[in-house]
């Protein structure tokens, strides 16, 4: 399976890449196969049905929003976030929906054309959504179901083969699909993994324009960075939770030097990230939404704390967490739902910990070791969002996952490349645990701290 590092960093919208970014997308696909289909026009109600993770914490996570937008041909990447807000209103308030080209509206009740079944799953993962489009006289048109397997990534039922995942064909340069492999590939032809990663990417654009969309997902990141240590206020879903990230940077500022205080920082950094993420601002999935904090924060301990830091050693981070992420994605799951929030701090802790162990110099060997470090110790880590939100305890779980990447690289850059356990047996291990969690604690807010909290 070929895995680009743009389908790992993408630009979107909080608070969730399972939730909100894939259910929009599997929405405004849905609007263009009835496109193709010469449908649309034919149309006079859609309905959206939500099933399992995305049935659950589907309002906290601002999943019928998401498809309201996506069904009138919003994409999560170029989706005006201040717009965004009254269109659901425009839409909630009028029962009108404008379907994309905004020729056709349609007679469309959120309330009614929007299920969430709380306790149904479908077959193949967590995060199952089933559209339908009928006819005046109420007959079906077109009926597809999809899957939201994580990080934004968006799968159709007509494309499920044994590994659940539309498999794209695109040859690669230094094909790998496991840590060992991805090593041997860099023993071979002495490439750093970034390097290999470049070439691999060759396969879908010219090294111009790879380096070009690798600096604009990092000013992405920064711009996401300076409005969450600015933006005040209290975030939204019911919780009363403060933005704590502008509160904090103003006292760190006051205390002076901030290397004395640079992990402070990180941690800050990456709340700032997620408080954005979860009032549904512009964001990062890396590799989801509810993980986006963690890069972003680790690259500006990079940017701000390491003598020397250049854009192209931004763009090697990128490329190497991107390998790192492959595997996750290949050989266990970046969904919450799936796994639990190992699967998505844990594979992002991972990320960052190898991006920033080759742009202080270490060997592959080292990079796999801080990768391998990262996740290990983020095992067993639950997805228990309190009321289904992104915010407790997922904004301060980047901070500390962020501090524990750069712990990770470290570690690792110390060492000599050794060490007892790969990467590849942890993830094997993420993967396994997971299948053993109980479903409450993977992202339906019925276990853990979703229900040992009081909301209020």
């Amino acid at each position: 399976m070929a895995i680009s590092v743009f389908d790992l960093f993408s630009i979107g919208i909080g608070p969730s890449s399972s939730h909100t970014v894939g259910p929009m997308r599997a929405a405004r696909l849905f609007t263009q196969d009835l496109t193709a289909d010469g449908l649309l026009t034919h149309a006079a109600r859609l309905h959206a049905q939500l099933y399992g993770s995305l049935g659950a914490t589907g309002h906290g996570h601002g999943t019928p929003k998401a498809v309201m937008l996506g069904l009138e041909g919003n994409t999560p990447d170029t989706v005006d976030v201040d717009q965004a807000e009254l269109d659901v209103e425009r839409i909630t308030h009028s029962h009108r929906l404008y379907l994309p080209g905004g020729a056709h509206s349609i007679d469309f009740n959120p309330d009614s054309d929007v299920v969430l079944h709380r306790r149904r799953s479908l077959p193949h993962h967590p995060n199952g959504m089933t559209l339908t489009a009928l006819a005046a006289d109420g007959q079906p048109l077109l009926e597809k179901t999809y899957y939201s397997v994580g990080g934004g990534f968006v799968i159709d039922e007509e494309s499920i083969d044994a590994d659940r995942i539309k498999r794209d064909a695109t040859p690669l340069k230094y094909p790998f699909s496991t840590g060992d492999e991805l090593l041997q590939r860099c023993r071979e032809t002495g490439h750093s993994i970034s390097s290999l990663m470049l070439e691999n990417e060759k396969a879908w654009r010219p090294e111009q324009a790879i380096r070009d969309g690798l600096l604009k997902i990092w000013a992405v990141m920064q711009e996401c960075v300076d409005a969450g240590l600015s933006r005040e206020g209290v975030l939204p879903g019911g919780l009363k939770v403060r933005r704590r990230a502008p509160t904090s940077a103003r006292s760190l500022r006051a205390q002076g030097d901030p290397h004395q205080h640079a992990m402070e920082w990180v941690t800050l950094y990456a709340m700032a990230v997620n408080e954005e993420n979860a009032s549904g601002r512009r964001v990062v999935t890396a590799p989801t939404n509810g993980a986006a904090g963690i890069i972003p924060a680790v690259l500006h301990y990079y940017r701000n704390f390491i003598p020397g830091a250049d854009d192209d050693s931004i763009i090697r981070f990128l490329l190497t967490a991107g390998a790192i992420g492959i595997l996750f994605k290949e050989n266990a799951s970046i969904s919450g739902a799936e796994v639990g929030c190992q699967g998505e701090v844990g594979s992002a802790c991972s990320m960052a910990a190898a991006g920033l162990a080759e742009i202080l110099g270490g060997t592959p060997e080292k990079i796999e070791n801080a990768a391998e470090i990262g996740i290990e110790h983020n095992l067993g880590l639950t997805c228990d969002p309190v009321g289904g939100l992104v915010q407790i305890p997922c904004i301060e779980r980047n901070g500390m996952a962020s501090v524990k990447a750069i712990t990770a690289a470290r570690m690792a850059l110390r060492g000599d490349g050794r060490h007892h356990v790969s990467l590849d047996k942890a993830i094997k291990t993420m993967k396994e645990t997971g299948a053993d969690m109980k479903i409450k604690y993977k992202e339906t807010s019925r276990g853990g701290l979703a229900v040992n909290v009081i909301e209020c």
